[in-house]
């Protein structure tokens, strides 16, 4: 069990637990560091970092996943250490949930004409508070026998080019980087394996202010994480990882602090985040 996670998700956005129970279950497992990076929500910093107030042995730093659009399909750029009250960053982010909403209620629509029928209201529900996304319709899907799984669902229904699929607001990873930058934040590119040429995109994104890849990832093998190490050293960037624990489908999932990061990852973002010009 590693003692440091910088992926995970929380009710703000589509995890299972709430920020202070993402919390709480980070103290149990004995981590040092943990950052909530809800997909393109800040809405759970706050309740994080007060639910951490009683325990000083663990730290939360204020993150983010923000999706972004390339022809081949998405990718994902992680903010450490954002300014979660920024009013620019706020303003992108309420876009951000419009179009997430608008996109959530035209799949729903275009799973009904495929014989799909769920209830767009249930998956209000399912969403609670937080931003309604793809794995809250999942959810409502599988509820109703019409999936096993939310690999199933996705591959059959509602992943990128399927039938089901709609596209959302399109943000390039570059402004992504960006819209982090100006929030005072360091940007690390998620999970760079889903990308067809991750060192491609490194390359496209280190002037933009990239500042580390995600190489210590929930599935990747021992070789994987080296190569990964070995990228971000030859540019010059740190090698971050987290488990993109979910909650979901926990029997399927890795558990917070479950992915096999190094304590120098978190103490390098913190060194670099104390360096960054600030306000």
């Amino acid at each position: 069990m590693s003692r440091v996670d910088l992926h995970v998700h929380s009710t703000a956005s589509d995890g299972r637990l709430t920020p202070a129970e993402v919390i709480r279950e980070a103290a149990e497992r004995g981590l040092s560091y943990i950052a909530l990076a809800d997909h393109d929500s800040v809405d759970g910093i706050a309740a994080a970092k007060a639910a951490a107030e009683s325990l000083p042995q663990l730290k939360v730093i204020p993150g983010i996943e923000i999706s972004t659009d390339i022809p081949q399909g998405e990718v994902h750029i992680l903010g450490y250490f954002i300014d979660y009250t920024d009013p620019e960053l706020l303003a992108n982010l309420d876009r951000f949930k419009n179009s997430r909403l608008r996109r959530a209620k035209e799949m729903v629509a275009k799973l009904d004409g495929l014989g799909v029928h769920i209830d767009w209201q249930r998956v209000q529900e399912i969403a609670g508070s937080g931003t309604i996304g793809r794995p809250h319709i999942a959810q409502a899907m599988m509820e109703k026998g019409y999936a096993a799984s939310f690999k199933e669902v996705f591959d059959e229904y509602l992943g990128h080019g399927r039938p089901a699929y709609v596209e959302r607001e399109k943000m390039l990873p570059a402004e992504a980087v960006a819209i982090i930058v100006k929030a005072h934040g360091l940007a690390v590119l998620a999970h760079p394996l889903t990308v067809n040429e991750p060192e491609a995109m490194i390359s496209e994104l280190k002037p933009a202010g990239l500042a580390g890849i995600e190489a210590y990832y929930n599935g990747y093998t021992t070789e994987e994480v080296d190569q990964l190490v070995e990228l971000a050293q030859r540019h010059n960037l740190i090698a971050t990882g987290g488990s993109d624990y979910h909650g979901i489908e926990p029997d399927n999932e890795t558990a917070i602090g479950g992915a096999d990061v190094p304590l120098e990852a978190a103490e390098r973002l913190i060194a670099l985040a104390k360096e960054s010009p600030k306000p």
